[in-house]
């Protein structure tokens, strides 16, 4: 074993390099292990979307009960808001974080029914929301198809560009004293009394604390420690469109199918809400036809000026998932020393604050974070 610290971080995503970070600088030492590079996959790979509110889409699909067993981890990602405004500042670099606001548009009048349950839940854990009829849809966006009715709006929703955000807190990490080791994927864990000793092709290091942040594989990297973790890849795949003047000035969801769509700081417009992508016999993530087909028809059909635009780009990745859709975050049971830091479907929103709460119970801490949640709080 060539290395002892305090903590080491698994998995160089927006989770591990921000949990890395947040201990580095409460001058904890932190080394963070990555299989390739910071952000190289899921992270870097998403549509960048900064979600607070209940997602809409599973709502319709899974019903109210499903809203309500989500409802408790809102705070989470309300506060997680809060860290990505003023992440930029306090770090000094740019995320081109923007929160210009979430805005569900409904097509029908089962999806205004849908909504109106929605926002209560919403409401009542503390997110400002805005209930709107047709012209006051009209007002806010007038891109917006005029068949769409009305919809909610989540003010403190929005974007941050996902191809910067994992290497730039990375970088701050290392700023305040954490070591980052990339192309360096964990072949063993075992448990020595109170350390864990992590095998490496670069090495071994030992740690007193382990933080699993390994995102869509976080499950075989608990498997390498003898524990087990409910959690599993799922791919989707993503558009972007040529720059085009500015256009679209929030984040824009469909009440009834799967659709986010942003544009980004350079005026290309980002296409996504997890339609599924397949594999290739390698194993890695291909973009699928019918999905692609299906995102663009939903995109158009919501925002009509996108049909004039070029598609640029499209691509797939693996994600987060689960099907309760309810983060995972501190402490395994049955596991001491050995921390969670994994949200699903919507782990690049709720990264920050998940991180801070880890990085603080790492330290024996109380979270600044009160969410509550039966995931791994006690």
């Amino acid at each position: 074993m060539n290395e002892c610290v305090d903590v080491i971080v698994i998995g160089g995503g927006i989770a591990g390099c921000s949990t890395a970070y947040y201990l580095a600088a409460d001058g904890v030492q932190v080394t963070l292990l990555e299989r390739f590079e910071p952000g190289a996959l899921a992270s870097g790979l998403n549509a960048g979307s900064l979600h607070a509110q209940i997602p809409p889409e599973p709502v319709l699909t899974l019903g109210e009960s499903w809203a309500q067993g989500f409802a408790p981890a809102l705070p989470l990602f309300i506060e997680s808001m809060a860290l990505w405004k003023e992440a930029g500042a306090t770090i000094s670099a740019e995320l081109e974080v923007s929160q210009d606001g979430g805005l569900v548009v409904a097509a029908n009048a089962a999806e205004m029914r849908m909504l109106e349950s929605k926002i209560r839940l919403d409401r009542n854990a503390g997110l400002e929301m805005e209930l709107l009829d047709a012209p006051a849809l009209r007002e806010l966006a007038p891109y917006v198809s005029d068949r769409m009715i009305g919809g909610v709006l989540c003010p403190i929703e929005g974007k941050a560009n996902p191809l910067v955000a994992a290497p730039v807190f990375a970088a701050a990490a290392l700023e305040f004293g954490a070591r980052v080791v990339t192309d360096c994927p964990v072949s063993a864990i075992r448990r020595s009394g109170a350390v864990f000793e992590v095998e490496s092709p670069k090495g071994g290091y030992r740690a007193s604390r382990l933080v699993n942040a390994a995102g869509a594989h976080a499950g075989p990297v608990a498997g390498l420690a003898g524990a087990r973790l409910e959690c599993e890849p799922f791919l989707q795949q993503l558009i972007v469109t040529e720059r085009t003047a500015p256009l679209i000035d929030c984040l824009i969801y469909a009440a009834g199918e799967r659709l986010t769509l942003k544009q980004t700081k350079a005026g290309t417009v980002v296409i996504g809400g997890g339609w599924q992508a397949g594999k290739v016999a390698n194993g890695l993530p291909q973009v699928l036809q019918p999905s692609l087909s299906g995102n663009l028809r939903v995109a158009v059909e919501t925002v009509p000026a996108l049909a004039s635009l070029g598609m640029v780009r499209t691509w797939a990745g693996a994600v987060n998932a689960s099907a309760s859709w309810r983060p995972l975050v501190g402490e395994m049971p049955g596991a001491p020393g050995m921390f969670v830091n994994w949200v699903p479907w919507m782990g690049f929103s709720g990264a920050l604050a998940a991180s801070r709460v880890v990085a603080s119970q790492v330290q024996d801490l109380i979270p600044p974070v009160d969410f509550d949640v039966t995931y791994f709080s006690p």
